[in-house]
This record gives C-alpha cells, structure tokens and sequence, in this order.
C-alpha cells in the first residue's frame, strides 16, 4: 500500500500537456493477456497482472494524449509452474537482470471511429527497444460509482514478433508471432493518491489501536 500510495503520488506530479487530464493506472484492474501457437496444435496464453504508469488524456483532442507504463515480469503467469520458471529464467525475460518492460508512447493518431486510436510507441523488453503501435479502444471516460473517482478505461492489442526482442527460443515449432489484449482501467491522479494516502492512514491507525488493546491486554494479563 504504501509503495502503490508513493508512486501515484509521484504521478500526480507529472508534467501532462494543457488541457490533458493525468490519470494513474489502477493496477488491480488493469491486465494482459499474451497469446502464441504450441506446434499448430494450440494457443495458450499468459497473463501479466500489474501494470502501472501514468495516462495524459486529451479528450478535447485525443492526439495530443500520451501514455508511460511499466510491466512487472514477476506478476507473468501461465497457469504452468515450469512454464513460468521458463519465462523468468536467462533463456527468455531473464527477470533477475530485466524485471520490468516499459512503454512509452510517442505518437497518438485517430483510427476512424471516436473511441479508436493507434498509439505508437518505445517498447522495451530485456534491455531491447522497438517502436510498436496498438489499436487501443477507448471504453468509458466518467465518475467510477464505485470510488467516486473520475476514472477512464480502455483496450488495446498489437501483434509483436519475440524474435526483435531476443526471445525466439523454440521459433517456428513454438510462434515467433504473439498477440497481446491489454485492457486497463485509471483513476484521475491526484484524487487517486489523495484516496490511497486517506487508506493508508486508516490502515496506519487501525494498526495503531490493535497494538494498543494487544499491550493492554498484556498488562493486564501480567497484574
């Protein structure tokens, strides 16, 4: 909480072009989805489930918009234990030296429909960067009536070749072709850190009265 609480307040700071709304990506409903051919035989997937970063979004003029996030390889799962060993080991995401892949958008174009964008970008994956573009889709700009935060969502996918980035073991029995859907949900910065910090306060003194009645009740115990 505290290392969540840190960062979007760090985001909140960050410099968004005028007009644009600075929105912290909420990790808790924000996610991805890898998916590659076994053989021809089938398509397992991958999931990776904490992506964080900070969206600039120009809803006036959405090509003004722009995206930093971070993807934490520690939080990749097949549903495989060997599998994922596999993943984390020097053969593929070698997690010990590259734990992380970063994006950072550098172009945001309208792609027909008013909720369509392409978003081109810097991936880097294991010390490897290259320039991708996702088709993003923009669900819903609003009040989240569940926290109360003005928040925005969105879905993307792109098709990458793991071969530019270094990993194209088992290429071509195993795809060297994967596709990616990432769906991810944000939360207005500033009302996102303010919310997270009343959280941890509260959390703070709820530790604070248990220790409290714990010391109690060892004095009491020891009369």
């Amino acid at each position: 909480m505290i290392r969540r609480f840190a960062l979007a307040a760090a985001l909140a700071f960050v410099c968004a072009p005028l007009c644009a709304t600075t929105y912290t990506l909420e990790s808790q409903h924000s996610e991805g989805i890898v998916r590659w051919s076994h053989l021809g035989f089938s398509n397992p997937t991958a999931q990776f489930s904490l992506i964080e970063g900070v969206l600039n979004f120009d809803q006036a003029d959405p090509t003004k918009s722009s995206v930093i996030a971070t993807i934490e390889f520690s939080h990749l799962s097949s549903g495989v234990p060997d599998l994922d060993d596999n993943f984390r080991s020097v053969d593929f995401f070698d997690i010990a030296k590259f734990p992380t892949a970063t994006f950072k958008s550098t172009k945001v174009e309208r792609d027909g429909a008013s909720n369509k964008l392409k978003v081109t970008g810097d991936l880097t994956v294991r010390g490897v960067t290259r320039s991708v573009t996702l088709d993003v889709t923009l669900n819903k700009i609003g009040i989240n009536i569940r926290s109360n935060l003005p928040s925005i969502g969105f879905e993307a996918t792109t098709m990458l070749k793991r071969s530019d980035f270094g990993l194209g073991m088992f290429v071509p029995q195993v795809s060297d072709a994967i596709d990616i859907h990432i769906t991810c949900q944000a939360d207005e910065a500033k009302a996102y850190a303010k919310q997270l910090k009343a959280d941890a306060d509260a959390a703070a003194e709820d530790a604070r009265v248990a220790a409290k009645k714990a010391a109690d009740a060892e004095a009491a115990a020891q009369k």
